[in-house]
């Protein structure tokens, strides 16, 4: 018997989503989509069975933990590594080096927390090649190296994580991070890989209002993009300012799935954006452009 899903998936205004699977759970991680930024102090979290029924876990981070975060906490990813689960999310919404926050690294031994922290200061608290320490997603490749993405303010950076998570890893020429170089990069990098192709997205536009939009290029190596890119997720009739996702593959047979916020056409107030989630199809190894829906069928 097919499963329904319905969209949005829960009620209330949220956005950022990152989805995965533990503990025989599907996770979605979120940022409470509040415009104040002062108010926007804690991430939540989505459990589902069946991604039809969804329990809310309201707060998962210890935020006594990061004495120096006051506003904006948004955008979170995560990682399974060794029992243990790692979160990273962005604080501050940091406008300089001489601001305190950037991207926070916080553990917990259960996928629903709470995360404490793993450091004393923030994972990643300066402006390397350019881009503000915001949007991290973290993907780790087939030979299991954890590699960290990050970036806005329209520059990417990618670094690999060591071995405690509580670091980086040199590339080979000694450098840290390496700037991801992609004409109309804006923010919020995903990273898949599938029959042993990289594909890398990210949204362009403004999440704001309408425009916002999932952007991808696709490559044999997970630090350079040279291929044309595709747009494979806009504004339809339905809706509008589709962004900031993440992806799953369901099973053994290649069906994967989005998991994005998108914006109600004309309401103007940017933090109405809702958790939604669509399929999202390949042909001759390329992602197609994803078809928004109120209900789908799997």
């Amino acid at each position: 018997m097919p499963v329904i899903v319905k969209n949005p998936l829960v009620d209330g205004w949220y956005a950022d989503p990152e989805i995965r699977f533990y503990e025989n759970q599907y996770w979605i991680y979120v940022t409470r989509s509040i415009t104040d930024y002062q108010m926007q102090r804690n991430i939540d979290a989505f459990s589902s069975p069946d991604l039809v029924h969804w329990q809310k876990h309201e707060g998962i981070i210890q935020m006594d933990d990061f004495p120096w975060i006051w506003r904006a906490v948004w955008a979170p990813t995560i990682v399974e590594k060794d029992g243990k689960y790692f979160l990273i999310f962005a604080s501050n919404d940091i406008q300089s080096d001489e601001e305190e926050g950037g991207l926070e690294i916080a553990v917990a031994d259960t996928p629903a927390g709470p995360f404490r922290a793993l450091l004393e200061k923030p994972l990643v608290g300066r402006f390397i090649h350019g881009a503000q320490p915001i949007d991290a997603h973290l993907f780790t490749d087939d030979d299991g190296k954890i590699y960290l993405y990050y970036g806005g303010w329209r520059h990417c950076n990618v670094a690999q994580m060591n071995s405690q998570m509580n670091g980086f890893i040199p590339f080979d020429n000694g450098e840290m991070f390496r700037e991801i170089i992609i004409p109309g990069y804006v923010e919020a990098p995903c990273m898949i890989k599938r029959r042993g192709r990289y594909h890398f997205m990210w949204s362009e536009g403004n999440w704001t209002d309408g425009s916002y939009r999932v952007v991808t290029a696709d490559s044999d190596s997970p630090f350079t993009f040279n291929g044309p890119k595709r747009t494979i997720l806009a504004a339809q009739a339905l809706a509008d300012g589709p962004g900031h996702h993440s992806c799953i593959a369901l099973n053994d047979n290649d069906e994967w799935l989005i998991a994005y916020h998108r914006r109600i056409p004309g309401d103007s107030e940017a933090g109405h954006r809702m958790l939604c989630l669509d399929k999202m199809v390949f042909e001759e190894d390329q992602i197609q452009p994803v078809l928004m829906t109120e209900a789908m069928s799997l």
